[in-house]
């Protein structure tokens, strides 16, 4: 009989969960001698994922969907019975705000690149020079070979400033809270890099590689999906099929010793765990204290990570007077606003809203803005107010505001971040055997990324004490 062997996970985000869950229900199908153990440092688990209810309304704190393509969500969401709930967003026209303006988001664009030449001649996002100068991506030679770059220098050289910061920008540095020109091309977006040194045009290398548009009479499905009660509900399942006593909820892990067999985690409760093999889903800026003792973790010190704050407003429909038909805009860097992003929640996630009623969610934080998470309640609900007033006409006083701060919750990929981690992820196989580094620092922020990685990190401590 195999020896009794104890897996501690540290944090209980949506990656350090999953790995709890896929990880009992091996031990279970495989009848393995081990226990899990989860430890997480504040009073919940889900991490970002947080819903709050309220006279009718379901609000987002954090992310309020996942990619449908990307399936790792989905098949969690079938695993613990949320499958059948599944819903699309409620698709439409998006927006984007330049020069004090809302302009339609130029049809047949991916991530804002072209696929479709008519629709960037007759935008009214660009000049006739930004336009001339997005063509050069048609006659430019393919970029010398190189390991990684910033996503914004490989951009401007494919289609200049002007596209750049009004289109590309404001929808790609939305999605990692971050600066373009600091953001690593290579772990974030590669398939850009693999186009251009394959077609050479990045415009003629997505026309060609993107499945063709199937002509329907109907309405587009959406391309997210969410649940009814809101992306915690599924947080709510997967903490319910864990086995019970496997989660210690407001308790830090202040240090990890290395011991001749597996580890010792010393907890901030006094206790001390003993583990076998350990799965880190802490943020990476925990690490160095965590393990004090190794150099190659001190690294992470210069490893940023952004903050930002969402405004989730509800109204009662008349209160919108400028009723704009679409799912919302994202903010063009060249614009003295300082809302990044808006989303008109109530039309892209109707179950959220009461009838009668609107909600809208507003975001703050750009890389240049950060002070503005650390302003009060009041005076970032004042800002926000002030911004749709310009573009959406709205006067009325909110019938209640929810203001969510997420501090230094967004990692940012910057150049080179491939390699740094590789390069710690060795350090740790050699120095650290059975300790496995994963989450939203690592490979991926969103949701769907987060639970593959907490799935790799099950195999990666299953092959290890299988050994």
């Amino acid at each position: 009989m195999a020896a009794h062997k104890t897996i501690v996970i540290v944090g209980g985000g949506i990656t350090g969960l999953s790995a709890a869950y896929y990880l009992q229900k091996e031990i279970k199908a495989n009848s393995l001698p081990y226990e899990v153990k989860l430890v997480e440092a504040s009073e919940r688990l889900g991490g970002k994922i947080q819903t709050y209810q309220k006279d009718g309304f379901t609000i987002e704190r954090g992310p309020d969907s996942f990619l449908a393509r990307k399936k790792p969500a989905v098949k969690l969401a079938e695993e613990v019975g949320l499958g059948e709930q599944l819903i699309r967003n409620g698709t439409g026209q998006s927006y984007i705000l330049v020069n004090n303006q809302l302009h339609k988001m130029p049809s047949g664009a991916f991530m804002g690149i072209p696929t479709q030449v008519r629709p960037f001649l007759f935008s009214g996002i660009f000049s006739m020079k930004g336009k001339l100068r997005a063509g050069f991506d048609f006659i430019l030679p393919k970029g010398e070979p190189i390991s990684d770059q910033s996503l914004g220098a490989f951009f401007r050289r494919r289609f200049g400033d002007e596209l750049v910061e009004n289109l590309i920008e404001p929808l790609l540095s939305g999605i990692y809270a971050g600066d373009i020109d600091d953001m690593s091309l290579m772990s974030t977006f590669p398939n850009f890099y693999k186009l251009e040194q394959e077609h050479r045009s990045l415009v003629k290398g997505l026309q060609k590689s993107m499945p063709k548009p199937q002509k329907s009479t109907g309405k587009k499905p959406g391309m997210f999906y969410s649940l009814p009660d809101g992306l915690e509900s599924l947080v709510t399942k997967v903490t319910e099929k864990l086995d019970e006593g496997t989660v210690t909820l407001g308790t830090t892990v202040d240090h990890v010793e290395k011991k001749e067999n597996g580890y010792h985690l010393l907890l901030s409760n006094g206790e001390v765990y003993k583990a076998d093999a350990v799965i880190m889903a802490a943020p990476h800026y925990t690490l160095p204290k965590i393990f004090s003792q190794y150099d190659f973790f001190r690294s992470f010190n210069d490893m940023p990570a952004t903050s930002v704050a969402n405004v989730a407003l509800a109204f009662d429909e008349s209160a919108i007077k400028k009723d704009i038909d679409g799912t919302g805009f994202v903010v063009s860097r060249n614009s003295d606003y300082r809302i990044t992003a808006c989303t008109w929640t109530h039309k892209k996630w109707p179950s959220t809203t009461p009838k009668g009623k609107a909600l809208v969610r507003c975001y703050v934080g750009r890389p240049s803005d950060q002070s503005v998470v650390d302003l009060s309640d009041d005076e970032i609900i004042d800002i926000v107010l002030k911004d749709l007033n310009k573009t959406m006409d709205i006067t009325a006083e909110p019938e209640f505001s929810v203001v969510t701060r997420w501090k230094n919750a967004m990692p940012q990929y910057t150049v080179g971040h491939q390699e740094r981690i590789a390069n710690i992820r060795k350090e740790a196989r050699e120095q650290l055997p059975g300790l496995f580094l994963t989450g939203s620092s690592f490979e991926g922020i969103g949701v769907p990324d987060c639970i593959e990685q907490g799935e790799k990190a099950v195999s990666d401590v299953l092959e290890f004490l299988q050994d």
